[in-house]
């Protein structure tokens, strides 16, 4: 999502902060949890490991994770003990050693201490991967180093995170690829389109949603009514209005039966039924049962 940071695609929703399952970071084994109105974490095998007592959560990567009390955003380690007090209006997990975050409408960066090491300056921003950063300068996008130096200039009217050595760009209305030079990789085509992972990404077109490969070739034809992406192997996408997980050859490995759903990490998936979320195993079995 964006001006913020993406969704698992861009194009379909312009605002938002990465924070359950949208974001590919190499997230830590601890998956947030809600209890009673209030965020905690649970371990894999559905032990509490820190007690649910936040308004809301993001993920954990690098050790440390996002979390929200009091109206600020702050950052806690894997014990609960916050290490970065609460005192940003956005903020999202570490990626490559930095942090995005955001306060009165400009985003820049931290490091683990918590000190800006990019001083917050842009309109919108996503986070580092391969030493770059998309953030966007007045109406266009573009991509800064960790000097905060711009390595590609603004040009474009929407930019993704790098992922597998592409970037997502939009140009004149369209969706294509990028590589670190900034040379066109895939040609703009898609109606909307996300990040590579596990060697696809998510792409539209005329409504339906398929993926492609590094090459642009459509390697499971457009055909669901949404769709997520790749992660563990297995990817997130919804027929009839209910969401299920298919494997990389568009086979259904777990059949559509949730209200919504979230990527597969460590072997873990978020879903919801009725507004409460669980967390289901790779064979679809829940291993915490959907909680409000």
């Amino acid at each position: 999502m964006m001006p913020v940071s993406r969704n698992t695609y861009i194009g379909l929703a312009l605002t938002g902060i990465c924070l359950l399952s949208s974001c590919n970071l190499g997230r830590s084994a601890l998956f947030p949890v809600k209890v009673n109105g209030k965020y905690g974490y649970m371990t894999k095998s559905a032990k509490i490991a820190i007690n649910p007592q936040f308004d809301d959560e993001g993920v954990f990567a690098d050790g440390l994770a996002p979390v929200k009390t009091g109206g600020r955003w702050g950052y806690i380690d894997t014990s609960g003990k916050f290490v970065i007090n609460p005192q940003f209006d956005i903020a999202d997990p570490f990626s490559d050693g930095m942090a995005l975050v955001g306060s009165n409408y400009r985003y820049g960066y931290i490091e683990k201490t918590g000190k800006f090491v990019i001083n917050p300056q842009f309109d919108g921003a996503g986070h580092f991967a391969n030493g770059l950063a998309p953030v966007r300068v007045g109406k266009s996008w573009g991509f800064i180093d960790k000097n905060g130096r711009l390595a590609i200039n603004p040009q474009y009217e929407e930019a993704g995170d790098f992922s597998d050595s592409l970037a997502l760009v939009r140009i004149g209305g369209r969706y294509g690829y990028i590589d670190k030079s900034g040379k066109l990789a895939i040609n703009p085509q898609f109606d909307s389109a996300g990040e590579f992972s596990d060697g696809l990404a998510l792409v539209e077109l005329a409504g339906k949603f398929g993926y492609v490969d590094k090459n642009g070739k459509l390697a499971i034809n457009p055909q669901f009514e949404n769709a997520g992406q790749f992660s563990d192997g297995l990817a997130q996408v919804s027929m009839g209005n209910r969401f299920g997980y298919i494997d990389k050859n568009g086979k259904f490995a777990i059949n559509p039966q949730f209200d919504r759903a979230g990527d597969f990490e460590h072997g873990l998936a978020p879903v919801w039924v009725a507004g409460r979320q669980g967390y289901i195993d790779k064979s679809g079995k829940y291993v915490w049962n959907p909680t409000a």
